[in-house]
C-alpha cells in the first residue's frame, strides 16, 4: 500500500503542485518569521553584551529626571552627588568610575522641526577623564564639548544630515532652543544609535542643569581593579552610596541579562504576531489541502475500491491516503524552511538598511527547522484526515459502480445542525461580550468571533446553493449558456465550492473587520475634533512634557493670534476618588471650545461652575444643580457646583473648570495643550506665526484641526498597511485554492467538456464558463468575509466604546464594495490557466475519457 501511495504521489505531481506550494507559502512565513527574529534578536544581544565591558557596578537613581513635582514630593529621594562620585573612585576595588546624565534631546531642521523619533534622540553628559577623552565615546572628529554653547553628535546623525564640525545647530531637552555649535562628532557601540537613534553630548554642568540639578548624577558606573570581582566591589560601594529606595546598585553582569531579556521579550512579542499570521495563512491553507485530497480521492475513487476488494482494509486505504500527505508535507515543508530563510535575511537586510538594528549573520537554529517542517507536515496530514476517512468507508461495489459518492442526507442534516449550533451560540456569546464591554467582554467576543467562523464554515455549502442559485438568472440574461452552465458547475458540489470560497473568506472577514474598525475610529476622532474644538490650532509638546509658561506667554503675543488658553490638566479629590479636570480661560472659553452640552448652559462655566462628562454625571450621581465637595491640588477644599453634562469626550477630558476658579488652589500649572484662535483661521502664515513664536522649538508641535485628523489618520492607515500586507500570504494561499480546485475540476470533467464542444459550444463558451464559475465561487467567498468582518467590526467597535468616546460603527461601503469587486478579479485572474487548459482539450479524446 505505501509503495502505492507513493506511485499515486509521483504519477500526480502536477496535480497536487498547487497544494505543495500552498503548504511552501505557509511554512515560509513561518520560517521567515523565526529566522528574522532570532537573527535581530542575536545582533541585539551580541551588541549588547560588549555595552557593559567597562561596568562593573552601576549606581542608578531611579528619580532623577522623574516629574520635579513627584520628585520634590518624594522625601525619601536622595541624589548622587560629586560627592558620591568621589568616594566612589577612592574604593580600594575601583579602577575608574564616571558620573552620568541624560534625557531628551531634540534636533531642530531649519524649519524647526523634530529630526528622528520622538522617543530615540537622547541626549547625555561628555565626562573627559585626565587625558582629556571620555572612553565611551571615541571622537572621529574634534573634541568633547567644553561649554554650554557647544555639543558633540554621534557619527551616524551627522553624516545621515550632512552635520560637521563647527555648525551651528538648535537644541532643546524641555524648555527653550539653545543655539549651539558642534565641536566633535563621536562614535559609539550604544545598540539605541545602531538601531538608528541620535546622541548628543553636553558638558557634564549643561547637562546636569538640563537633565538633574548642578552636581548631581543619575548614574555612576564603576570599573572594577583586576582581581576585585563585580560583587566584591558593589559591597564596597553599597558603604559608601546614599540609602535610599530611588538609590539601586547593578553589577555589569546583571545589566547585561537583564538588556538581553529585554531584547527576549520585544523580539518575542514581534514572533507572535507574525506566527499569528502566518497561522492564518497556513489555516487557509487546509481548505485548499483538504479540496485537493477530496478531489484526487474522487478521481480514483474505482481504483481504491479494486484495492479494497483485492482484500486491502479500510486502515490500509486510510493510511495510504495519509502518507501521501506526509510525503506532500514534509517535501513541501523542507522547501518552505529554504525558502523561509531567504525570506528571513531579506527582512533582515531591509530593516539592517535602513540603520534599525545592529549588523549581524544570520541565525537559523535547529528548533526553526523542526518546527517549520513539523507543522508542515502535521497540517497537511490533518487536512487530508478527513478525505482519508471518506476513502475509507465506500464500500467497493458502490465505489467501483461510479466515481462520485452521492453525499447521505444524514451526513448533511448532522453537518447543518453543527453549522447551526456552532454559529447561533458564536452569536449569543458576541452579544454577551458586546453587552459586558470593556477589558471583561473581550474573552467571549473572541471565543464567539471564532464559533461564528467555524458555524458558517461548516453550514456554507448549505448556503452556497441558494445564493449561487440566485445569481442564475442574471448570468443567464448577460452570458447566456456559458453563464447558465457555470452557475449550474458551481453549486454541483456545494462541498467543494464551500470549501474553495471558504479560503477566501478568512482573508477577507479580516481585511474587513480591520478596515470597518478604523474607519470607525478615525471618524469618532474626527467628529471630537471638528465638533468641540472651535480652536484653529492646538499646540503641544513632544514626548508628553508640559508647555513651559514661558511658551504660553510667546504664542498668546504670536503675530495673528485673536484668542488663546491653556488646558491645564488638574486633579480634585471628590468623593475618595479623583477627577480630572481641565482648566480653560472662561473669557476665551467659547471662542475655543464648544462643549455639546446636554443639560446647563456655558454661562455657568464663566461663573465658576463645573463642566462635567455624561459618564462621571451617572457613575457620581450628579446632574445640573448638584453641589461636589472637592479637595484642590494644593490641599484646600471648598465645593463647586455641577454647571453643565456633556457627553464624553477625549478632547474635553472628564470634567472641565475656569482657570479663574482654579486660581490659588493648584501648586502648579500642568500646561497640557495651548488653544489658539488665528485671525484668518488655519493658514501656512499663521502656522508659521506660531512657530516663529516658540523660537522654532523642535519640541513644540502645532497642529491644525485638519492636521490632527490627518496625523491619527495616517497612523491608522499605516497599521492597516502593514495588517493587509501581512495577510496577503492568507490570500495569495486562497487565489491558489481557486486555481487548484478550477484545473482539477476541469481534469474531471473532460468527457462533460468534450461533449459540449461536440454539440456546439465554442472555446470562448467554455472559457468564459470555466471564468465565470470561478468569479462566482470568488465573489460568494469575499461577500460572506464582508458579512462576517462586518459583524465582527461591529462587535470590537462596542468593546472600545469605553475607551473611546463616541465610537460607533461606520461602514466603508466603498471599500466594502472594493473587497467583493477585488474578490472577482481574484476569480476572473484564477481563472486564466485552467479556462485556457478547458478551451485547449481535444474534443474526440475527451469523449472517450471514462
Amino acid at each position: 500500500m505505501f509503495k502505492t501511495a507513493l506511485r499515486n504521489v509521483l504519477s500526480h505531481k502536477g496535480r497536487l503542485l498547487m497544494t505543495m506550494l500552498a503548504v511552501v507559502l505557509g511554512t515560509a512565513f513561518v520560517a521567515g518569521t523565526l529566522v528574522f527574529s532570532d537573527s535581530v534578536s542575536t545582533a541585539l544581544k551580541n551588541s549588547l553584551s560588549h555595552n557593559y565591558d567597562k561596568v562593573s557596578v552601576r549606581v542608578e537613581n531611579t528619580a532623577a529626571g522623574s516629574d520635579r513635582r513627584a520628585e520634590d514630593n518624594n522625601s525619601g529621594a536622595k541624589p548622587l552627588t560629586d560627592a558620591t562620585l568621589r568616594q566612589i573612585q577612592a574604593l580600594p576595588g575601583t579602577a575608574s568610575a564616571v558620573g552620568s546624565v541624560g534625557g531628551f534631546a531634540g534636533i531642530s531642521d531649519p524649519n524647526g522641526n523634530l529630526i528622528g523619533g520622538r522617543g530615540d534622540t537622547q541626549g547625555a553628559n561628555w565626562s573627559p577623564g585626565a587625558d582629556g577623552s571620555d572612553s565611551r565615546y571615541p571622537m572621529a572628529q574634534g573634541t568633547g564639548p567644553t561649554s554650554a554653547t557647544q555639543v558633540a553628535i554621534d557619527q551616524r546623525t551627522a553624516q545621515k544630515n550632512g552635520f560637521k564640525v563647527g555648525d551651528s545647530l538648535r537644541i532643546a531637552a524641555n524648555g527653550p532652543v539653545m543655539q549651539v555649535t558642534v565641536s566633535g562628532v563621536f562614535t559609539s557601540d550604544d545598540p539605541q544609535l545602531s538601531s538608528g537613534g541620535s546622541l548628543v553630548l553636553f558638558d557634564t554642568a549643561t547637562a546636569q542643569k538640563l537633565y538633574t540639578a548642578p552636581g548631581q548624577y543619575g548614574l555612576i558606573d564603576a570599573l572594577a581593579k583586576p582581581g576585585t570581582g563585580q560583587t566584591a566591589l558593589e559591597q564596597e560601594i553599597q558603604q559608601v552610596v546614599p540609602h535610599s529606595d530611588n538609590v539601586t546598585l547593578h553589577t555589569g553582569a546583571q545589566l547585561t541579562a537583564d538588556a538581553k531579556q529585554q531584547v527576549e521579550d520585544g523580539s518575542s512579542s514581534m514572533k507572535t504576531a507574525l506566527l499569528f499570521f502566518a497561522g492564518i495563512a497556513l489555516f487557509v491553507g487546509i481548505f485548499l489541502i483538504s479540496n485537493t485530497f477530496t478531489m484526487l480521492i474522487a478521481q480514483r475513487t474505482r481504483e481504491l475500491a479494486l484495492m479494497r476488494a483485492l482484500g486491502a482494509s479500510r486502515k490500509q486505504v486510510r493510511r495510504s491516503v495519509l502518507f501521501e500527505a506526509l510525503v506532500v508535507g514534509f517535501t513541501a515543508s523542507v522547501v518552505g524552511l529554504g525558502a523561509g530563510v531567504g525570506i528571513g535575511a531579506g527582512l533582515k537586510a531591509w530593516a539592517g538598511s535602513g540603520g534599525n538594528i545592529p549588523a549581524g549573520g544570520l541565525t537559523v537554529t535547529p528548533s526553526t527547522a523542526l518546527i517549520t517542517i513539523a507543522v508542515g507536515t502535521v497540517v497537511t496530514a490533518l487536512a487530508a484526515l478527513f478525505p482519508a476517512l471518506r476513502a475509507s468507508r465506500v464500500a467497493p461495489v458502490a465505489a467501483m459502480s461510479s466515481n462520485e459518492q452521492p453525499v447521505s442526507q444524514k451526513s448533511l442534516v448532522i453537518r447543518n445542525t453543527i453549522g447551526f449550533v456552532l454559529a447561533g451560540a458564536g452569536v449569543g456569546v458576541v452579544l454577551l461580550g458586546v453587552s459586558q464591554g470593556g477589558s471583561s467582554g473581550r474573552m467571549p467576543v473572541a471565543l464567539g468571533a471564532m464559533l461564528v467562523m467555524l458555524g458558517v464554515f461548516v453550514l456554507t455549502p448549505l448556503l452556497s446553493r441558494p445564493i449561487i442559485a440566485a445569481t442564475g438568472p442574471v448570468f443567464r440574461r448577460l452570458f447566456g449558456v456559458s453563464g447558465t452552465l457555470a452557475k449550474q458547475n458551481a453549486i454541483r458540489n456545494p462541498r467543494r465550492t464551500a470549501a474553495t470560497a471558504s479560503a477566501l473568506t478568512i482573508g477577507v472577514t479580516l481585511i474587513t473587520a480591520l478596515t470597518v474598525i478604523g474607519t470607525s475610529i478615525t471618524h469618532a476622532i474626527t467628529q471630537q475634533v471638528t465638533a468641540n474644538m472651535k480652536a484653529d490650532y492646538a499646540v503641544s509638546m513632544q514626548l508628553g512634557f508640559p508647555v513651559a509658561p514661558s511658551l504660553v506667554s510667546d504664542l498668546k503675543s504670536a503675530k495673528g493670534v485673536t484668542a488663546s488658553s491653556v488646558i491645564d490638566s488638574q486633579y480634585l479629590k471628590v468623593g475618595g476618588g479623583q477627577l480630572s479636570v481641565s482648566g480653560v480661560d472662561a473669557t476665551s472659553f467659547d471662542q475655543l471650545i464648544a462643549p455639546d452640552l446636554t443639560s446647563g448652559t456655558t454661562d455657568a462655566f464663566k461663573q465658576g461652575q463645573l463642566l462635567i462628562d455624561a459618564d462621571q454625571a451617572k457613575s457620581r450621581g450628579l446632574q445640573v444643580g448638584s453641589s461636589v465637595p472637592v479637595t484642590y491640588p494644593n490641599g484646600t477644599t471648598g465645593s463647586l457646583t455641577v454647571g453643565g453634562v456633556y457627553p464624553k469626550s477625549d478632547l474635553l477630558g472628564p470634567a472641565m473648570l475656569s482657570e479663574q476658579a482654579l486660581a490659588g488652589h493648584t501648586t502648579a500649572p500642568y500646561n497640557q495643550v495651548v488653544l489658539v484662535k488665528s485671525d484668518g483661521g488655519a493658514s501656512s502664515t499663521n502656522e508659521q506665526a506660531l512657530r516663529d513664536a516658540t523660537g522654532l522649538n523642535p519640541l513644540v508641535k502645532v497642529q491644525s484641526q485638519q492636521q490632527m485628523v490627518d496625523q491619527f489618520s495616517s497612523i491608522i492607515s499605516m497599521m492597516l498597511t502593514i495588517l493587509y500586507a501581512l495577510l496577503g500570504m492568507a490570500v495569495l494561499i486562497a487565489i491558489l485554492g481557486v486555481v487548484n480546485t478550477l484545473a482539477m475540476s476541469v481534469f474531471e470533467r473532460k468527457r462533460e467538456l468534450g461533449m459540449l464542444r461536440a454539440v456546439g459550444l465554442d472555446k470562448r463558451g467554455v472559457k468564459r464558463m470555466v471564468r465565470l464559475e470561478s468569479v462566482v465561487i470568488a465573489v460568494f467567498g469575499a461577500g460572506m468575509g464582508v458579512a462576517i468582518g462586518t459583524f465582527l467590526a461591529w462587535a470590537a467597535n462596542g468593546l472600545l466604546k469605553a475607551d473611546l468616546a463616541g465610537l460607533s460603527t461606520v461602514l466603508p461601503w466603498g471599500r466594502l464594495a472594493l473587497f467583493i469587486a477585488l474578490g472577482a478579479t481574484v476569480g476572473l485572474l484564477a481563472a486564466l490557466w485552467p479556462a485556457r487548459r478547458a478551451a485547449r482539450l481535444d474534443i474526440l479524446g475527451a469523449i472517450k475519457t471514462d
